[in-house]
């Protein structure tokens, strides 16, 4: 369960960067907006594992011998990603308005990470409901809790919470590799 919540927060952290853009540069948000894209982001990065692992265990079966590399690849590519996209930090420029069609698109392309983890977790046959119930949650709770920070400290955090994420799925990524591999 301690890998589920990792994992979980390290999903977040794209989600919880935009919060932030948001809680930054809309200060007046309602309350009631703040929920609404909370649970947005929320709902999707517990709708995307599902999604991947419904199109990973079709072939799971086909990768056994390799699904930890697989995994492992997976985790550090898209770790590597988050750091490159912190590094850049360009979250500012992501967030246009807070339209419907805004946020959906902004839930969508925070999420796709989470497709690809929902993947491994058809190799890695694990609970794919609990995991995204978990995911889901917890990122809402993030998120939530990202737009009053951006509205407290602006930018300043956006970059750091996608290195945190970054470099959580890439440790995970090394766990799923060395348990697999019995170097620990």
């Amino acid at each position: 369960m301690e890998m589920l919540l990792l994992l979980a927060v390290a999903l977040a952290m794209d989600s919880v960067a935009v919060s932030i853009a948001i809680g930054s540069k809309y200060k007046e948000l309602l309350f009631s907006k703040t929920l609404f894209v909370a649970a947005t982001f929320g709902f999707f990065q517990g709708a995307m594992p599902l999604a991947g692992y419904f199109i990973g265990i079709s072939f799971a079966e086909y990768v056994q011998a390799y699904d930890h590399w697989i995994a492992f690849l997976l985790l550090v590519g898209l770790g590597g990603k988050m750091l490159y996209e912190a590094y850049k930090n360009e979250f500012d420029d992501e967030v246009t308005d807070l339209s419907s069609k805004t946020l959906l698109s902004l839930a969508i392309a925070t999420s796709i990470d989470a497709m690809a983890v929902g993947v491994t977790f058809a190799f890695l046959k694990d609970d794919i409901y609990t995991a995204s119930a978990v995911i889901a949650i917890v990122t809402a709770a993030l998120c939530l809790i990202a737009v009053f920070i951006g509205k407290k400290l602006g930018s300043l955090l956006e970059s750091k919470a996608e290195m945190l994420g970054g470099v959580i799925l890439i440790a995970l990524g090394v766990k799923i590799l060395s348990e697999h591999m019995g170097w620990f």
